[in-house]
């Protein structure tokens, strides 16, 4: 395969499920580190090397946070491996004020793809969207909303050695049950396949991804994860509790959580049109 063997990679995976690293955190670091591995080929394994692979994701026009994110990857693999001293620094990156419009899912577009699932039959999809967007949980916890969970009004999850409650409202609760009924699934994880198995997280963005043209909303919003974003500030809206979101968003630090509620330029602009300094 080149200076980097396919055991390796295959062994990286491994460790990474071992620290119990959510399903979707172990593909694309995997993804990731062979993409470095192809890169690299033949050649030695050098800090230089590593560096160079780094200026290449730069002038290859990916955005800064992405060059960081296949760097984290990347640094993770190379201290697996016992080569820290080849890992790279980080790109700075200065907080962002604001963010784009292009990617922030709003509520009316929530709600037009769940319309839209509703009436193209897909009402797995559609239930399923409802319940990542009311509980925020992550696309990769949805195996944890069970009969069981749904019974109870809660479910445990457990990820990374932590385990939160996630509350379940009660019209969502009732819905699930009257789906699970449907579907004959007496106990047990929800949303399945037709073969009985856990739906992945890339079937479930495929999936999502189809109703974009339909409902009238851009492919660029319509990814599982904008529903954790679209729940996040929804709910800090409603309590204006930075602290009790990363608890419920399962965050280790507030920082993370304070990503999620950066409003757009518009309402930047907004705000910085009330601010009453122009005579």
């Amino acid at each position: 395969m080149g200076t980097i063997e396919k055991r390796e990679l295959a062994g990286f995976a491994e460790a990474l499920r071992a620290e119990e690293r959510a399903a979707g955190t172990v593909e694309k670091y995997g993804r990731d580190a062979a993409e470095f591995a192809g890169w690299l080929g033949e050649r030695e394994l050098t800090r230089e090397a590593a560096a160079e692979w780094k200026e290449e994701l730069l002038a290859s026009g990916l955005a800064p946070v992405t060059v960081n994110a296949k760097l984290s990857a990347v640094n993770r693999f190379l201290t697996y491996l016992g080569r820290a001293d080849c890992r790279t620094k980080y790109l700075r990156i200065q907080r962002r004020l604001f963010r784009g419009t292009e990617r922030e899912l709003t509520k009316g577009e929530y709600l037009h793809l769940v319309e839209t699932a509703e009436k193209q039959g897909k009402h797995r999809l559609s239930l399923l969207m409802e319940t990542v967007c009311a509980t925020g949980i992550r696309v990769g916890e949805v195996r944890y909303i069970t009969v069981e969970a749904a019974r109870a009004g809660r479910t445990d999850i457990s990820l990374k050695g932590k385990i939160r409650t996630i509350l379940i409202p009660g019209k969502l609760c009732r819905k699930l049950l009257k789906y699970a009924e449907k579907q004959k699934t007496a106990s047990g994880e929800i949303f399945l396949t037709r073969s009985g198995r856990g739906l992945s997280r890339r079937q479930i963005w495929a999936e999502m991804k189809g109703l974009c043209k339909a409902a009238g909303v851009a492919a660029t919003k319509v990814f599982p994860h904008n529903l954790r974003h679209l729940f996040a500030r929804t709910f800090y809206r409603a309590c204006r509790d930075v602290a009790k979101l990363a608890d419920v968003l399962g965050h280790s630090s507030i920082e993370t959580t304070r990503i999620y509620l950066i409003s757009t330029g518009a309402e930047h602009a907004r705000r910085m049109e009330r601010l009453g300094l122009i005579c």
